[in-house]
């Protein structure tokens, strides 16, 4: 295990549902402490800044620590915990799941469950179970049970998934590539920058609670003031059955994509295609997508002050927002490689020729 894939492990294995994600921050701030000076908006957000030959342009390099998850509503009088998600859940890929609650007393395990199908009316068996009729089985058989091993409401819930390299070895399962991918990226975008020259000033930020609303996103552009914005998620991969595409959007393996458009969002065209040329001159192959469906950290910190230009970039994940994912490590490779030579690029002559 080299020191890229030990850190996508640790970070994947990390817990941080939005609104506690103290776990993913302290393991930013390990890396990059004595690297970047370090600060830390006032809902959580951790800002990294690495100096290099000029103080400007600002470049925010932005990605959101939580991870889809849940907390505890209600403990019932058998034990069984009622949950809130926290992110967008698919009920179809919920139950029988493993989780942890992170209780004041230490980690609690538990499974998503809910009636079994013997009992189910004929009607019920054709039905998605919601999930508002699931609950989280601790092995408890009454609420004081479960509250003296420390179970409380407002307790978070986190997915169990342990990082496993796949077949051939470049495939890597786990929890949370969304967006813990983006993390480890900035991470060692200023890792590698430490012992290079750069004309501006980059800014690694974590930011919290993007999957209840973005919210990390606003502070953190308060905080930067940046002059440029390059967003770093994971991406749809369409490489899968059932996908309605004459050729697959994103598939893994295929390299870094580069978001044309999200519901929130359409990027700056210039920064755009500087990306696309930096690509190019290094040989790497880029991936185009658009998502209709949801927003980036982009579409709240592309609007800040008089306007930030914004682009995203990511890499493609299989099964998001479930328990476990798959993402590709030469995509992760290819990502990195073209951030560092897309900052160099972005002096203050380049980023001012952004806006014209």
């Amino acid at each position: 295990m080299d020191r890229t894939e030990e850190l996508l492990r640790r970070l994947t294995e990390a817990s941080g549902v939005p609104g506690f994600e103290a776990e993913v921050r302290a393991l930013i701030r390990g890396e990059l402490e004595g690297i970047a000076a370090i600060e830390q908006d006032r809902i959580g957000s951790i800002v990294c800044r690495k100096e290099g030959t000029q103080a400007a342009p600002r470049i925010m390099l932005a990605a959101h620590m939580d991870e889809i998850g849940f907390m505890v509503k209600q403990i019932t009088k058998e034990g069984h915990l009622r949950f809130v998600p926290l992110g967008g859940w698919w009920e179809q890929v919920m139950l029988a799941q493993r989780v942890v609650v992170k209780t004041a007393k230490g980690d609690v395990p538990g499974i998503l469950g809910a009636k079994p199908p013997h009992i189910l009316t004929p009607d019920e068996r054709n039905k998605v179970v919601e999930k508002r009729d699931m609950y989280i089985d601790i092995g408890a058989t009454s609420r004081e049970e479960a509250e003296q091993i420390g179970v409380r409401p407002g307790d978070p819930v986190v997915p169990v998934s342990a990082f496993t390299p796949l077949a051939g070895g470049k495939t890597y399962l786990g929890k949370a590539w969304d967006d813990r991918v983006g993390c480890a990226l900035f991470i060692q975008a200023i890792q590698r920058l430490a012992g290079e020259s750069h004309p501006n000033t980059v800014y690694g930020v974590g930011t919290v609670q993007e999957e209840v609303g973005l919210r990390g996103a606003k502070t953190t552009a308060y905080v930067v003031n940046p002059d440029v914005a390059i967003i770093l998620e994971s991406d749809i991969a369409y490489d899968v059955p059932g996908m309605n595409h004459e050729e697959p959007l994103v598939a893994l393996g295929k390299g870094p994509s580069l978001l044309v458009f999200d519901a929130g969002m359409i990027p700056n065209t210039r920064l755009r295609d500087l990306a696309v040329e930096t690509a190019a001159a290094l040989g790497i192959p880029l991936q185009f997508s658009s998502l209709e469906g949801g927003r980036t950290d982009g579409s709240i910190i592309h609007l800040h002050n008089a306007g930030v230009p914004t682009i995203v970039l990511g890499v493609a994940a299989r099964h998001i927002h479930s328990h476990t994912g798959v993402i590709h490590r030469d995509d992760y490779d290819r990502l990195l490689a073209l951030l560092v030579a897309l900052i160099k690029r972005l002096d203050a002559e380049t980023v001012s020729a952004l806006m014209q």
